[in-house]
């Protein structure tokens, strides 16, 4: 029998997630609105874009200008991904307090994603991680492919919490472990985060970044819930993927996981109805139907 209670905090990453792999361009127009309808709608962390190459990833190009444009709503933490120094660099000339930045646990995944070998890219991130904690930044270091590669299958869990394990070590403030390809199940998941629970101080943060490639992101974040993780990834619509990855789809979807939260008794602040009219509109102007299921059903009938 599960036995929840609390608060559960909701990062929105359908603005840098979601939008990565379309190809219709949003305008910094168009982030504004959508960043002021998350807000409004009760979401209390959303990831604004990311600092990388334009070349790499041309819908974050305007990442600086969005955030130079955007008007804070307080009790809001507005964050982005970063994934050198340079990207740090743009961060705080951007002015932006909270970021994240990451490894793969996989071989395969780290080579076509960063062109470093795991252990190239771990040696590459401890500098930019002091230096953004030097800086007073809220800093968030995730582990992709934590729970499975799409290119190499299983990956063991060891590898996993000793990279955590050295994060923790870093004094960075949150871990997040991510299900990249979306291979993970609900046992696995719940194992894994008691696993890098163990290995962390107390004082830092646990989260999980989950994709419904295979119809079982909500229960995976139940099993996060159940391991004891108050802090989930979701994207608007249910967007996103990785562009590296074949056949991962996207995030689960923020109104699913707001709705299916408060039906467990979890408080989050956000309004699932509001969300859905947000992907409702956003399914207009790209023209397709989106996965996340609230946006396709009467929510405002009783029950």
């Amino acid at each position: 029998m599960y036995h929840f209670g609390g608060e559960v905090l909701i990062e929105d990453e359908f603005l840098r997630d979601g939008l990565q792999n379309e190809a219709r361009a949003f305008t910094v127009a168009e982030k504004l609105h959508y960043l002021d309808g998350l807000a409004a709608a009760g979401l209390k962390r959303i990831q604004v874009g990311s600092f990388v190459h334009p070349k790499w990833v041309p819908q974050m190009a305007d990442t600086d200008a969005v955030f130079a444009a955007l008007v804070p709503r307080p009790g809001v933490t507005y964050t982005a991904l970063i994934l050198n120094m340079a990207g740090l660099d743009r961060a705080l000339a951007a002015g932006v307090r909270h970021l994240s930045i990451s490894v793969s646990a996989s071989e395969t995944h780290s080579r076509r994603n960063l062109n470093k070998s795991v252990a190239e890219a771990r040696a590459q991130i401890v500098p930019i991680l002091e230096r953004a904690l030097a800086e007073g930044i809220a800093v968030r270091a995730g582990i992709q492919s934590a729970l499975g590669c799409g290119f190499e299958g299983p990956i063991d869990p060891a590898s996993v919490t000793e990279i955590a394990r050295a994060y923790g070590e870093i004094g960075v403030h949150e871990v997040n472990i991510a299900d990249t390809a979306g291979l993970a199940n609900p046992v696995q998941v719940h194992a894994l985060c008691a696993r890098v629970r163990e290995v962390l101080p107390a004082t830092t943060a646990l989260s999980l970044h989950l994709h419904d490639t295979r119809g079982l992101g909500l229960a995976n974040m139940v099993a996060g819930l159940e391991a004891g993780v108050r802090i989930f990834d979701a994207a608007l619509g249910g967007l996103g993927g990785c562009p590296f990855i074949p056949a991962a789809t996207g995030n689960i979807a923020t109104e699913d996981a707001a709705f299916a939260l408060a039906e467990m008794g979890l408080s989050t602040g956000i309004d699932y109805r509001a969300l859905a009219r947000l992907t409702r509109e956003l399914e207009a102007i790209l023209g397709r139907r989106l996965p996340g299921r609230m946006a396709h059903i009467d929510t405002g009938s009783s029950r």
